[in-house]
C-alpha cells in the first residue's frame, strides 16, 4: 500500500534535491498494476498539485490500458516517457491513439538505441553481447536481436543513410527527426557527452532537419522488414523477454508481494479478500481457492469510494481484469491460468469496447468467454466480470 504521507515525503524529498518549493515535472512509475497501490499514488500525487507543489504530473513507461484507466479516473496525466524509436515502433498506434484523445504527449527516450542508431555501426560486425558494450548498448542489443537481428537492422541503416545523405547530415540526425515528428511526441531525450560539442551540434541539428514523403516511405519500408518489438510500452520491463540491460527480471516481478490477503477456512479453502466493503456486507470473496481450481466472483471497478474509469466502460474492464489478476496471483495463480471468463455489461453500445479490452488481455489465452448484457447494480458500474481458473 501507498499512503498520502508516503507521497507527500517523495515530494519533499524531489524538492529538496531541486532546492525548490515546486516540481515542474513530477513523474511517476509502476513496477505491477495488479494491486490499485499505483492508483492511490497517482491520487495523492494529483492532491500535490492541487496544494501547488507539482506543477505537471506525468508518468513513465505506462502500457495503453493503463494510461488509459489513469485518464479516464480524472487523473491529470500530461505526459508518458516511454521507449520510441525507428527501432521500437510500438508507442505508435493505440498509445497515440490515446495520446490524442487525451491531450497526453509522449517524451520519448531510446531514440538512438543506445547509439546503434548512427553512423558509427554502419557496416560494422556484429558485437558480442557482453559486458564490453556499455549498460546502454546491453539493453538495446536486445531490442535488435528481437527485432530480427544485426542483418535486418544493418538493412535499416543503409536506408537511414541514404536518406541522411541526400540531406548532408547523419543517421542520427534522422532517427530523431522522424521521432520529433511523431505526432504524440512533445520532446525526445538523447544521451551525449557533455564534452563532445560535436555530438550536441549533431543532435540540435535534427530541428532544422525536414523530411520529404520519399524519404519517410523508404524508412518505413525499412522498418516494415523488422519484427515488431513485443507487448506494449513498458512491457520490457515487466514481462518476456524483458529488454533490459540484464536481461531477465523474472526473479524481481516474481518477488512482488502478493496483492491481497488470503486466508483460510477449516476444510482448507483460501480465500482472496480485495478489501471493498461489499465484500464484508455481502459475505463473499473476490476469489476462493480449492485444490487446483479457483474461482473469482463477479468483479466491478470498485476501489475504496471510488468507481475507477469514470464513465468508460473500456477503461473500467482493465481496471477490473487487474483485480481479477491481482485475486489470482493471490491465490497461487496467473491470469494464464484462466479457463473462462464471463462478462456482464450494462450498455450494449459498450459491447464491442469491453471486447477489445478483453482481448488485449486475453489473447494470449482466449478462455472461454460469454458476454451478456446486465441490469448491473450501481448506476455507476458498466461493467462486471468474472473468472474461472485452473493451476
Amino acid at each position: 500500500p501507498v499512503s498520502r504521507a508516503d507521497v507527500k515525503a517523495a515530494v519533499d524529498r524531489a524538492c529538496a534535491r531541486l532546492q525548490t518549493n515546486r516540481i515542474d515535472l513530477m513523474q511517476f512509475h509502476a513496477w505491477s498494476y495488479a494491486h490499485p497501490a499505483w492508483l492511490d499514488a497517482l491520487y495523492f500525487l494529483s492532491e500535490e498539485k492541487e496544494a501547488g507543489r507539482i506543477a505537471h504530473l506525468g508518468v513513465t513507461n505506462f502500457d495503453t490500458a493503463h494510461l488509459h484507466i489513469a485518464l479516464a479516473s480524472g487523473i491529470p496525466i500530461v505526459s508518458n516517457q516511454v521507449c520510441f524509436s525507428l527501432l521500437d515502433p510500438r508507442a505508435t498506434g493505440a498509445m497515440s491513439d490515446l495520446c490524442k484523445r487525451f491531450g497526453v504527449k509522449l517524451l520519448a527516450f531510446g531514440v538512438l538505441a543506445g547509439g546503434f542508431l548512427s553512423d558509427k555501426w554502419l557496416g560494422k560486425p556484429e558485437p558480442v553481447l557482453n559486458e564490453s558494450l556499455s549498460w546502454s548498448q546491453m539493453k538495446y542489443k536486445r531490442f535488435i536481436d528481437v527485432a530480427g537481428g544485426w542483418e535486418k537492422f544493418q538493412a535499416l541503416l543503409h536506408v537511414l543513410h541514404t536518406v541522411a545523405c541526400q540531406h548532408n547530415t547523419s543517421i542520427s540526425t534522422v532517427a530523431v527527426r522522424c521521432m520529433l515528428d511523431e505526432p504524440a511526441v512533445a520532446g525526445v531525450m538523447v544521451g551525449t557527452r557533455l564534452t563532445s560539442a560535436e555530438t550536441i551540434d549533431e543532435n540540435k541539428a535534427a530541428l532544422d532537419l525536414s523530411l520529404g514523403a520519399s524519404d519517410r516511405d523508404a524508412i518505413r519500408a525499412a522498418q516494415a522488414n523488422l519484427n515488431p518489438i513485443p507487448g506494449d510500452c513498458g512491457d520490457e520491463y515487466r514481462k518476456p523477454p524483458f529488454l533490459t540491460a540484464s536481461g531477465d527480471l523474472s526473479h524481481h516481478v516474481n518477488n512482488f508481494p502478493k496483492p491481497y490477503p488470503v486466508k483460510r477456512d477449516e476444510q482448507g479453502v483460501a480465500h482472496a479478500l480485495s478489501g471493498t466493503v461489499w465484500e464484508e456486507l455481502a459475505g463473499f470473496s473476490r476469489a476462493v481457492r480449492k485444490g487446483n481450481r479457483i474461482l473469482a466472483s463477479g468483479t466491478t471497478s470498485t476501489h475504496g469510494s471510488r468507481a475507477i474509469g469514470g464513465h468508460d466502460a473500456a477503461a473500467q474492464a482493465h481496471f477490473v481484469i487487474d483485480k481479477l489478476e491481482g485475486a489470482l496471483q493471490s491465490l497461487g495463480a496467473k491470469l494464464e491460468n484462466v479457463m473462462r471468463t464471463r462478462i456482464f455489461i450494462r450498455n450494449i453500445n459498450d459491447w464491442e469496447a469491453v471486447a477489445r479490452a478483453h482481448g488485449s488481455r486475453f489473447a494470449h489465452i482466449q478462455p472461454a468467454n460469454t458476454m451478456v448484457r446486465a441490469d448491473l447494480i450501481g448506476d455507476e458500474y458498466l461493467v462486471e466480470i468474472e473468472a474461472e481458473a485452473e493451476v
